[in-house]
Formats: C-alpha cells, sequence, structure tokens
C-alpha cells in the first residue's frame, strides 16, 4: 500500500510568511515600525515596555500586542501605562504569537495615528525564532538573573535579532553573571547584533534603548 506524507509544518509556515509579507507591506505602506519582543519567561520584558510606554509615551504613539499562554496580565499591566489600546492574544498553550493573530490585531489600530508597534511575544526562546510577524527587526531581552550561555542555547533567536536587551542591570553586584561573556557569547552568533543594557526598574541605560526606538521611527518616516 502506498503511503503519502503530508508536510503540514512546512504548509503551516509557508502560509504565516505569506500574511507576515501582508503585515510588513501594510505596516510600511503607513510608514510604522514593527518590533518583535522575545525573551525567555522573566527577563523584564513587560517591565521593559512599562517604562517605555510611560517614559516615551508623550512622545510617540505607541501600539501594543501582547502574547500570553493563559493569562492577559502582561496587557492589563501595560494599559495601565497608556490611554492607547493595549490588545493581548492569549494563545491557550501556543508557544508563539503569528502573523494572522498580528493582522488580526491591526484591524484595530488606526495606523495613522501611530508612530510605531511592539508586538510582546510570549515567553519562549525557541518558538518565536521561527516565525514572522512582519517586524522589522526582532528585540532579544536576556535578563542577567539568566546564564551567560543563553546564545550558545538558543542560538537560532540571538541570529534572528538585530538587537539584544540585557535587563536587570541593577542585579549585578547580586548575582554571578559575566555581561562581557554573555555579549562575546552572542557575538559569537550574531556579531552584527547591537545590545543596550539595561534595568527597567531603575531606569539605568534606558536612554540608549530610546534612542534606539527614535532610530527605527526616524527610519520608518523617512522611507
Amino acid at each position: 500500500m502506498a503511503v503519502r506524507t503530508i508536510e503540514v509544518r512546512e504548509k503551516v509556515m509557508a502560509r504565516n510568511d505569506e500574511l507576515a509579507a501582508v503585515v510588513r507591506a501594510k505596516l510600511a505602506a503607513a510608514r510604522v515600525p514593527s518590533l518583535n519582543l522575545v525573551s525567555s519567561p522573566g527577563s523584564g520584558k513587560t517591565r521593559l515596555l512599562e517604562r517605555t510606554l510611560a517614559e516615551l509615551g508623550h512622545e510617540f504613539r505607541f501600539a501594543v500586542v501582547t502574547g500570553d499562554v493563559q493569562t492577559r496580565n502582561d496587557a492589563d499591566r501595560l494599559a495601565k501605562h497608556t490611554e492607547r489600546l493595549v490588545q493581548a492574544v492569549v494563545t491557550n498553550g501556543a508557544c508563539h504569537l503569528d502573523a494572522r493573530q498580528v493582522m488580526e490585531a491591526l484591524d484595530a489600530v488606526d495606523l495613522a495615528d501611530t508612530d510605531m508597534l511592539f508586538v510582546e511575544n510570549v515567553g519562549n526562546l525557541v518558538c518565536p525564532a521561527s516565525w514572522d510577524l512582519g517586524e522589522v527587526a526582532k528585540v532579544v531581552v536576556l535578563s542577567v538573573t539568566e546564564g551567560e550561555d543563553k546564545p550558545l542555547k538558543y542560538p537560532k533567536m540571538f541570529r534572528m535579532a538585530e538587537a539584544a536587551v540585557i535587563n536587570k542591570i541593577d542585579l549585578l553586584p547580586y548575582v554571578p553573571f559575566d555581561v562581557e561573556q554573555a555579549i562575546d557569547f552572542a557575538r559569537e552568533v550574531n556579531p552584527a547584533l547591537r545590545f543596550f543594557r539595561t534595568s527597567a526598574h531603575t531606569g539605568a541605560g534606558m536612554d540608549e534603548w530610546y534612542g534606539y526606538l527614535r532610530e527605527k521611527i526616524a527610519a520608518a518616516r523617512a522611507s
């Protein structure tokens, strides 16, 4: 008897890439850059966005889409720092967001009244690396409470990222984390990776992060 193999994952990925291209084109036409924030759980990326919305929200109009496995807790936290809509995508167990979800979220966003879209992905350094969401860049957040070898353990994520935020630097006196070693490991995987050292808790290093956001918005407006 003949056997036929159906490559479901490849078809799903191909369809996702098609939708991501549509999202990217829509955002480019509106001159709205999108950043896909990815990390392990507990890296502090929600706190990073909280402080960004609170301190930079008067200067730029941010749209936010958050992904979480079971709750809308992150979206509720972010909504306290902006008057603009924060959308929660509850994946019900899925380990990443996909382009269809972002496309549906854009239906509720007035792109003519938006300067940047933040997509806070599900906390996971594996699945989100393979899924294009139509972003201009992936930003990986690594906290000093994790191991320096995260870039070597999860190389695809760091290879796909344009920038890395080393967060919670206020804890460096209390944890055995070697920042330079972490950067060296990351550059073994991606020599072009840009780094920002921040504490979303104290505000240390946030100005450099804000400078990066301003660069992205300016580039989109000039395109």
